[in-house]
């Protein structure tokens, strides 16, 4: 079971990485107009995508794993689980968005500012210190 979370840790660390650094991707793709900067930029996010995508397919993968062990983690003290897996869930949503935001990047649609995609950068921290929280503390 230890290989099996070290597996999870690796790549949900993996996946952030993409998550934190996408953003920052687009937020210099909001400063730029057009041109040969823009287009590397897009190629970059593009790359990171496709990257970031399995990652978060095998992260997810392997803490179901780690939760089947568990039977499903519940009872008395494992409230805190129930918490992290809301957290999971919006993680997966912001992907998601993530990739939608990239499709308007492409089709040359985008309608936010650079600051609003420096703002939503904060999104993947918050999450997870929120996770890493209610893993490591267990509060309920």
């Amino acid at each position: 079971m230890l290989w099996v979370k070290a597996f999870h840790v690796i790549f949900v660390i993996s996946w952030f990485a993409g998550l934190c650094y996408l953003p920052r991707i687009f937020v210099n793709l909001a400063m730029e107009q057009d041109g040969a900067a823009y287009q590397r930029l897009l190629l970059m996010s593009g790359k990171l995508l496709r990257f970031m995508s399995p990652l978060s397919i095998l992260a997810v993968a392997f803490g179901i794993w780690t939760w089947w062990f568990y039977s499903f983690a519940s009872g008395p003290g494992w409230h805190w689980i129930h918490a992290k897996l809301l957290l999971v869930v919006f993680l997966v949503g912001y992907h998601h968005v993530c990739m939608r935001l990239h499709k308007n990047f492409v089709a040359g649609r985008n309608t936010k500012s650079h600051t609003w995609y420096r703002w939503f950068n904060e999104i993947p921290v918050v999450l997870l210190a929120g996770i890493v929280i209610l893993v490591i503390v267990k509060p309920f």
